[in-house]
């Protein structure tokens, strides 16, 4: 990717330093609301699918990570993530790894081993491929979608990320709602003490996203967290949202 493909950016009120795609998929809250999301005694974490790297390197400028892993299929992307790393001085934490995540061999041959992560942030892609709701646009599309016509869970991201969750590690991800169903199914027999937020644009309408966060291993029961409302009425962000996006405050969730 050239310096003309790319274009600076900044996130989190200027805190986080970004070059993103000039034409495809932009990070932006979706991102942010994950790294906010981020809990718990994490000090290595893998970003899957991380993209330019925006919601691994934002958690990092929260926790006090030791190492840090951007996992991203496509090179261009994955140069951008490396390029980010450096625009924010996290080159002593955070690396870039260019692999398929959803393939076994092609994690370990990029250095992601089993059970070597103590925490794991995604955001998975939302639509199976040729679905009429993914973007024309290849970035955007690459983004959303997955590859084939199987199935359009994310049973497959879910499986790769328990396989590199040490015992007792975190999963964070962002999702649809609508998809919570097949998520819950397919976090049987890997996550527990599983709990859901969702997050809503403005007050009475429908949540637009879900924050999902599991232990590996755990048995506790399944809890619903209070919803996260993003704006008011007016359009303007609610306290809390305007904390999350402009002085790097964490998601609470239920004790």
């Amino acid at each position: 990717m050239t310096e003309a493909d790319a274009l600076p950016d900044t996130l989190l009120g200027g805190r986080l330093k970004l070059r993103q795609p000039l034409r495809g998929h932009r990070a932006g809250t979706d991102a942010i609301l994950l790294a906010a999301a981020v809990a718990g005694p994490v000090k290595m974490l893998a970003d899957l699918g991380a993209g330019v790297g925006s919601a691994g390197l934002a958690a990092a400028l929260r926790l006090p990570l030791q190492r840090l892993e951007l996992v991203e299929k496509d090179p261009s992307l994955a140069e951008l993530a490396r390029q980010n790393i450096a625009l924010n001085g996290l080159d002593s934490i955070a690396e870039t790894r260019v692999c398929d995540v959803l393939d076994a061999k092609s994690r370990l041959a990029a250095g992601l081993a089993n059970d070597s992560f103590d925490g794991v942030a995604m955001n998975p892609p939302w639509y199976a491929a040729g679905r009429n709701r993914v973007s024309p646009d290849p970035g955007k599309a690459s983004a959303h979608a997955m590859a084939g016509d199987g199935d359009p869970t994310v049973d497959p991201w879910l499986r790769a990320a328990s396989a590199i969750l040490r015992p007792g590690g975190t999963l964070t991800l962002i999702h649809r709602p609508d998809s919570l169903p097949a998520i819950l199914a397919a976090c049987e027999g890997r996550l527990g003490d599983v709990a859901v937020l969702p997050v809503h644009a403005r007050p009475q309408e429908p949540a637009t996203r879900i924050l999902l966060r599991g232990i590996k291993g755990s048995r506790a029961p399944f809890r619903l967290a209070p919803p996260l409302v993003l704006h008011r009425d007016d359009g303007r962000f609610t306290e809390t949202a305007e904390a999350i996006h402009r002085d790097l405050a964490a998601i609470v969730w239920p004790q």
